[in-house]
């Protein structure tokens, strides 16, 4: 786990998995499996972890939290960035913050809550979170209504907030007032969009946000940062055709579940077998099983080849 402070620029340096968590019959953590996919992630060329969503950490058990932190610190390579995520509510926010304080890590990701916030509410709490874990939080925005954005810049600009993941969906991701608004309130750099590959060309080329969180990302990771550069030097055709590879497991991710979909399409790669998906989610339906294999073995395919080809990159 990458233990030095964390600059701006590497936002903007990799683009973010987001990996499920691997976990045995019993539910209990599997650290060789765990270890195997971060191996994967890493081979390709990421070099930020973030878990939450996708890892289902909104219902780990605040007692399994610092096994769960240590697993990770150790399973990650020494270059590697590991981002845990925190919450979504206040007091496992607060307990999670105190057990982080004893810890290396740089940030953690605030889950999102929905209702039963104000954005008072979410500056007092945020503020006190970042007292009690001694480090800045990523703030994970989900819909316009969690935090005003006067009291998001103020959480910036005072170290409370060190960056924000983006990810209100929109029909057209182009067509995003919200998102203009924000940025005129705190810098692109400081913002990844976190919705996947979908929206991510439009976010990085039109709006110049950092980077994005990918979940397909995490069996094609070559592939993935393959795309950022294609992106970042105006590749357009290249871009295109990598962002077009990864549309039909995300279609899938959309339609079905993003984290359940996922959670088993890592085991249906044979990267790694996740295992059992933590309570209270559960398995996709077996009837969506054979769908989700045959987009995961053609992502994965792609990816091989593509590691196998070194002219196409």
């Amino acid at each position: 786990m990458n233990e030095s402070p964390i600059l701006v620029s590497e936002f903007a340096a990799s683009v973010m998995a987001v990996p499920p968590l691997a976990r045995r019959a019993d539910y209990t953590l599997d650290a060789a499996e765990n270890r195997a996919l971060i191996r994967h992630i890493e081979a390709g060329g990421v070099r930020t972890l973030l878990y939450g969503g996708n890892a289902n950490l909104y219902h780990v058990a605040v007692s399994e939290y610092r096994a769960l932190l240590d697993l990770l610190a150790d399973a990650a390579s020494a270059g590697t960035r590991v981002i845990p995520a925190i919450g979504p509510d206040y007091g496992k926010m607060l307990d999670q913050a105190r057990i982080l304080a004893q810890t290396r890590y740089r940030t953690a990701m605030v889950l999102p809550l929905s209702g039963f916030t104000t954005s008072e509410g979410v500056e007092a709490g945020l503020t006190r979170i970042v007292d009690a874990a001694g480090i800045p939080l990523t703030l994970y925005i989900k819909n316009e209504n969690y935090v005003e954005l006067d009291t998001l810049a103020r959480l910036i600009e005072r170290g409370t907030l060190l960056a924000v993941k983006y990810a209100i969906v929109r029909d057209n991701p182009a067509e995003d007032p919200y998102l203009r608004r924000l940025l005129q309130f705190v810098p692109a750099a400081k913002v990844v969009s976190g919705m996947g590959e979908r929206p991510a060309l439009v976010h990085l080329r039109e709006f110049g946000l950092a980077a994005w969180t990918t979940g397909a990302g995490c069996i094609a990771p070559r592939m993935v940062m393959a795309l950022l550069k294609a992106v970042r030097t105006g590749d357009t055709d290249t871009a295109q055709r990598l962002h077009d590879a990864f549309m039909p497991l995300e279609t899938l991710r959309d339609e079905i579940s993003l984290i359940r979909v996922l959670h088993d399409a890592l085991t249906f790669s044979k990267i790694a077998d996740m295992g059992p998906i933590l309570p209270l989610l559960s398995s996709t339906p077996p009837e969506h099983h054979a769908k989700i294999d045959h987009a995961t073995q053609v992502l994965l395919t792609l990816e091989r080849q593509f590691a196998q080809k070194p002219a196409l990159h």
